[in-house]
C-alpha cells in the first residue's frame, strides 16, 4: 500500500506566505539600518518564524530562501562575494533555507508535547542559532583565508575562531535572538487569535 502526501495550503495561509515573503524582502533589502559591529541587526528573522509557526515548514524555508536572495540583492555580503562568489551564494542561501526549516521543524516538534507558546519561543531561539551556525561554517569553509588576513590587520592576538565569534557575530547574534524571542510570539498570538 503506498501512501501519497499531499501538503494543501489554504488560503489564507497562501495570502500569509505571499505577505511574509514581501516583508521578508523589504526588510532586508530596505530595513538594514540597525549597526553593530562589522553587520546589521536583522528583524528579518521574525516573518521567517512567523511562517514556520503560521504556514509550516516549508513555507518557513521558503521564507529563509527569500531572505538570502534578499541578502545577496542588498549588498551585504559583498564583503565575501569579493572574495569567493559561490561559497558566498551557497553559505547566504543555505543559512537562510537552514534557519527556516529548522524553525519549522522545531516548532512542530515542540508544539506536539507542549504548548503554542514554547513552541514559538523554540523556533525563535533556533532560528537565529541556525542561521548564524551556518554562516560560520561557511566562514571556515571558504573565507579561512580571508579572514585570517582581516583579523591579522586588525591586529587581533586570539585564535582565528574568537575573531569571528567577536568581529562577525558578537552583539549582533544576541540582539537578534532576543529581538526574535520578545516580537514573535506576541505576532503570532495576534494572528491566530481569531481561530
Amino acid at each position: 500500500m503506498t501512501t501519497k502526501m499531499t501538503t494543501k495550503m489554504t488560503t489564507k495561509e497562501l495570502t500569509l506566505a505571499s505577505i511574509l515573503t514581501a516583508i521578508v524582502f523589504v526588510l532586508q533589502y530596505f530595513g538594514c539600518v540597525i549597526k553593530f559591529g562589522t553587520f546589521s541587526i536583522s528583524t528579518v528573522l521574525i516573518p521567517i518564524v512567523i511562517g514556520a509557526a503560521t504556514c509550516g515548514s516549508w513555507v518557513a524555508a521558503w521564507l529563509g530562501f527569500v531572505f538570502g536572495v534578499a541578502v545577496l540583492a542588498s549588498g551585504d555580503a559583498a564583503i565575501f562575494l569579493a572574495v569567493n562568489v559561490p561559497g558566498t551564494i551557497i553559505t547566504v542561501l543555505l543559512k537562510g533555507i537552514g534557519c527556516g526549516l529548522a524553525a519549522g521543524i522545531v516548532y512542530n516538534a515542540v508544539r506536539k508535547v507542549s504548548n503554542e507558546y514554547l513552541a514559538v519561543i523554540a523556533a525563535a531561539v533556533v532560528c537565529p542559532v541556525v542561521n548564524t551556525g551556518i554562516f560560520l561554517i561557511g566562514c571556515l569553509v571558504f573565507f579561512m583565508d580571508t579572514v585570517s588576513q582581516i583579523a591579522q590587520s586588525a591586529g587581533w592576538e586570539g585564535s582565528i575562531g574568537q575573531f569571528i565569534i567577536i568581529a562577525f557575530v558578537g552583539v549582533n547574534f544576541l540582539v537578534e535572538m532576543g529581538i526574535n524571542i520578545f516580537f514573535t510570539p506576541i505576532i503570532v498570538r495576534l494572528l491566530k487569535i481569531k481561530k
